[in-house]
C-alpha cells in the first residue's frame, strides 16, 4: 500500500472559494468608489462632449472663420481667490475695437461643476470687455470658458488657471 496525501486535495477548494470571495470583495469595492465619486461630464466648448464632438467640424470651421476677421486676447494678469476681474480684449484684423459682441463666460472646476461662476454683462470701453470682480470658492484649478460672437461669427475660448501660480496660464 502506498502511502498518498490527501491532505493537499483538501486545500485546492477553500483556495478557489477565498479567491472567489475575495474577487467579490474588490468588485463590490470598485462599485462602491465609483458611487461615492461619479464621473463629471465635461463641458469644454460650454456643452456636452457629446454635443461637442457631434458639431467639432463645424466649431472648427466657426473658430477659422472668427480668427480670419477678429483678434480677441485674454487680457487678465492673473487669478485670485478674491477680487478677480475677467478681461477680454477684442478688434477686427485691422486694430478697430470691436464693441457689440456677445460674450458668454463661466468660471469652473476641471473635476466639477458645482463651484461654476457665471459671468455676465461687461462693461466695453474700446474693445475692452471687463467682467465685475468675482471672489472664487476654491483655491486651485479654474477653467476660464468664453463663448465669443460677433454677428454670425462665433468662438470658443478656453482658458486654464490656477489661483496658487499666477503666471500659469494654459490657451
Amino acid at each position: 500500500m502506498s502511502n498518498i496525501d490527501k491532505s493537499a486535495g483538501k486545500k485546492w477548494p477553500w483556495i478557489i472559494g477565498i479567491s472567489t470571495l475575495i474577487v467579490i470583495g474588490f468588485g463590490a469595492s470598485t462599485i462602491k468608489v465609483a458611487i461615492n465619486n461619479p464621473v463629471e461630464l465635461s463641458d469644454y466648448g460650454m456643452q456636452t462632449y457629446q454635443s461637442y464632438d457631434s458639431h467639432a467640424n463645424d466649431i472648427i470651421k466657426a473658430k477659422i472663420a472668427f480668427d480670419q476677421n477678429y483678434t480677441l486676447s485674454f487680457l487678465t494678469p492673473q487669478i485670485t481667490e478674491k477680487g478677480t476681474v475677467i478681461q477680454y480684449a477684442l478688434t477686427d484684423k485691422s486694430g478697430k475695437a470691436i464693441n457689440d459682441a456677445q460674450f458668454e463666460v463661466v468660471m469652473t472646476r476641471p473635476d466639477t461643476t458645482k463651484c461654476d461662476i457665471n459671468i455676465t454683462e461687461p462693461t466695453v470701453e474700446n474693445g475692452k470687455y471687463t467682467f465685475k470682480a468675482v471672489d472664487l470658492p476654491k483655491v486651485g484649478r479654474w477653467d476660464i470658458l468664453a463663448k465669443v460672437s460677433v454677428g454670425n461669427n462665433q468662438r470658443f475660448y478656453n482658458i486654464k488657471a490656477d489661483t496658487r501660480n499666477p503666471s500659469t496660464f494654459e490657451f
